[in-house]
């Protein structure tokens, strides 16, 4: 059905879940349906909904369920969305007024594109953060890029539902990362449609996030997810290199950090792996 589907994924986050609501119900094209999904919250974030419910234009659907993590809580709200465009909001984000209307009218005129993104605003602990050149969104093919670190902003995609028949959804075994192994899955085979424009607001820097709970594993969780896509058997010759170039880089990085800390036999199997590749990337 032709039409946009928000999916928030929450978990006690009541205070900043207003604003990222309201960031949805300001834009200059109201979408079609909101959904709600709150992973385990003992806080306010149901009424919260239930308030906002009573003012928005768009339909809201508060969907519940036990704290399962961010790729379970979006693959509920993929599921029950009910429109063709799925655009995604973490609900500590928020969006500029015209990101629905931009991405969207983006979507049409290139509908061989199945996913796209837009540029970001960064803000740590209340700051303005300035990216590195790294951290600048592609447009196109960005399969390399996606495999260095997480090349796409969560809450700046907004993707044609029938791609996640061909992807697949979120890794639920990943609390972590798991927007960075459905990207690596997804740009081996899909350009992303790039909105040269910064439509999306990210707030970081707090304890409560994923991101910073889960800092310490981040590597080797890429790690795992480069190679499932490599024994995936999806990808060009071309792409296999590329791929095994990089697990190369990400094992060494961490081989060397476990020797460090003196994690000897951590170290002696990730950089056991770092040989592996680079014979693959040599062949």
């Amino acid at each position: 059905m032709k039409g946009i589907s928000v999916v928030i994924p929450t978990y006690n986050r009541g205070e900043l879940l207003g604003r990222a609501l309201q960031s949805v119900a300001k834009q200059s094209l109201t979408c079609d349906e909101i959904i709600v999904v709150d992973d385990g919250s003992t806080d306010s974030t149901k009424k919260i909904v239930s308030d906002f419910a009573t003012v928005s234009t768009s339909e809201i659907h508060y969907l519940y369920q036990d704290n399962k993590g961010p790729a379970a809580a979006r693959n509920y709200g993929i599921r029950c969305a009910q429109y063709d465009f799925v655009a995604f909001l973490d609900s500590d984000d928020h969006w500029h007024k015209t990101k629905l209307e931009l991405q969207s009218k983006a979507l049409r005129e290139n509908p061989q594109s199945m996913i796209s993104h837009t540029k970001e605003i960064w803000f740590r602990r209340g700051k303005h953060l300035n990216q590195k050149k790294k951290h600048q969104p592609g447009n196109g093919d960005i399969f390399a890029h996606c495999l260095q670190l997480c090349a796409v902003g969560m809450s700046t995609v907004m993707i044609r539902k029938e791609l996640f028949e061909q992807t697949g959804l979120f890794n639920e075994q990943y609390r972590c990362c798991e927007d960075y192994d459905l990207w690596i899955r997804t740009s081996c085979s899909h350009p992303f449609l790039l909105v040269d424009e910064a439509l999306t607001i990210k707030e970081g820097g707090r304890e409560d996030q994923v991101s910073f709970q889960y800092r310490v594993g981040m590597d080797k969780l890429r790690i795992r997810s480069i190679q499932d896509l490599l024994r995936s058997e999806q990808l060009t010759l071309e792409q296999r290199k590329v791929a095994f170039l990089e697990l190369y880089k990400k094992c060494t990085v961490y081989g060397k950090g476990c020797l460090k800390h003196d994690k000897i036999e951590e170290a002696s199997r990730y950089l056991e792996i770092a040989k592996m590749a680079e014979k693959q990337v040599l062949q």
